[in-house]
């Protein structure tokens, strides 16, 4: 007899969602594309909130383990200008409570919470179909094709299989890019970081573009360097990441930083390598879709977002609101919960996605750091205010 749920992605939604109904007793299995809990994925450091992935964290059991690797240290974000001018910092001691915490580890957290052979490890889904009677079919790559579920949750991604049978709308380009590489502890360059940059995360901001830093959990440094250009930059062949010499050149350049101060370009040519990251989004107003029976989306499958700092977080509050409709409702009227659950979620995901769109304008501003200081001295006024 098949489990009730089918989970389809094992990140931080997934998972999240799978150890919730696991502490509900609700019957479910997920379906994950790595080969093995072994498999290496990429992933740079994630600042958890307390309203939403605390939150979840806390109904998950999780929390005591998360506070053994959460970094309050590192949630200190400052913000320079393109000749490395310091010009906002946090008050002495303005430490946020959204400590930070490596994406690698937080998975790790929620998979070691979870029975092993709740997971189906190398499961690529390849398609969604329906027979005659509404069933829903899963079929993948490997040429499993599994069936039976009252509910599918497609947590799968910016690039979700499952959306597809829900809704015909697909992310956006924003028109920008990061290139993401990285300074690691055994680079000579690595003690300059530590002096010049040292906890948490610098964002250097002008001609409309970035280099943000961000310390890591083992002490390395991710260098982002933000930047508009076509949607096919990387895959069009305009540059080749692996040839990491040229591709330095390219970003040295005046095409690109050239005018920047030398420190901050020091980081770029001692960067180990460059992966690129497309940023997308969701358009708001595709943010309300009819409900399909035996269907759902969360994550970023539902409602992906140019970066805002609340990407995981908010892919764990829809685990956490769809767990808690679910264990309400029961198995038997599944499909109202997920109706209640969408309703939810719909409005968080349209606000995550406004915010994301409002903060990449800001920081990619013709007038540098000047409009995202500003934002945040109003917003820290108001805050004030209001408490």
């Amino acid at each position: 007899m098949s489990p009730s749920i089918a989970i389809i992605g094992g990140g931080p939604c997934g998972l999240t969602l799978a150890r919730l109904l696991e502490r509900k007793g609700i019957d479910y299995v997920v379906y994950e594309r790595d080969e093995s809990d072994a498999s290496v994925r990429r992933g740079g450091s994630l600042d958890i909130h307390a309203g939403t992935g605390q939150l979840a964290l806390k109904e998950a059991g999780l929390f005591d383990e998360f506070l053994k690797y959460a970094r309050y240290e590192d949630t200190v974000f400052r913000i320079a200008n393109q000749q490395g001018e310091r010009v906002f910092q946090p008050p002495e001691g303005g430490r946020r409570d959204a400590p930070e915490i490596d994406r690698i580890q937080l998975r790790q957290i929620l998979l070691d919470s979870i029975p092993s052979e709740k997971i189906r490890w190398n499961h690529v889904l390849k398609s969604v179909t329906t027979d005659k009677d509404g069933h829903h079919i899963l079929e993948f790559t490997n040429g499993a094709s599994v069936s039976g579920f009252k509910l599918v949750v497609g947590a799968d991604g910016a690039w979700s299989k499952v959306r597809a049978s829900i809704t015909q709308a697909k992310p956006k380009y924003s028109g920008n890019h990061y290139i993401e590489s990285r300074i690691n502890p055994g680079n000579p360059y690595h003690p300059t970081m530590v002096s010049k940059v040292g906890a948490g995360s610098l964002a250097c901001l002008g001609s409309s573009k970035e280099i943000i830093t961000q310390r890591q959990g083992d002490g390395s440094y991710r260098i982002y360097l933000g930047i508009t250009v076509p949607e096919d930059f990387v895959r069009g062949g305009t540059v080749d990441l692996t040839d990491t010499e040229s591709t330095r050149q390219l970003f040295l350049s005046s095409e690109f930083f050239e005018d920047w101060a030398d420190e901050l370009k020091d980081m770029i040519r001692h960067s180990e390598d460059f992966r690129p990251w497309s940023l997308y989004y969701m358009p708001p107003e595709a943010m309300s879709w009819k409900p399909v029976a035996g269907l759902t989306l969360a994550g970023d499958a539902a409602h992906v977002a140019t970066p805002n700092g609340e990407g995981v977080n908010c892919a764990m509050a829809d685990a956490l609101s769809l767990a808690t409709k679910i264990a309400a409702h029961g198995t038997d009227d599944i499909d109202r919960a997920v109706i209640e659950y969408e309703e939810d979620m719909f409005e968080r995901a349209v606000e995550h996605i406004n915010d994301g769109l409002k903060l990449g304008a800001l920081m990619r501003h013709k007038d540098g750091p000047v409009a995202l200081i500003s934002f945040f001295k109003t917003a820290m006024e108001h805050a004030a205010k209001s408490s």
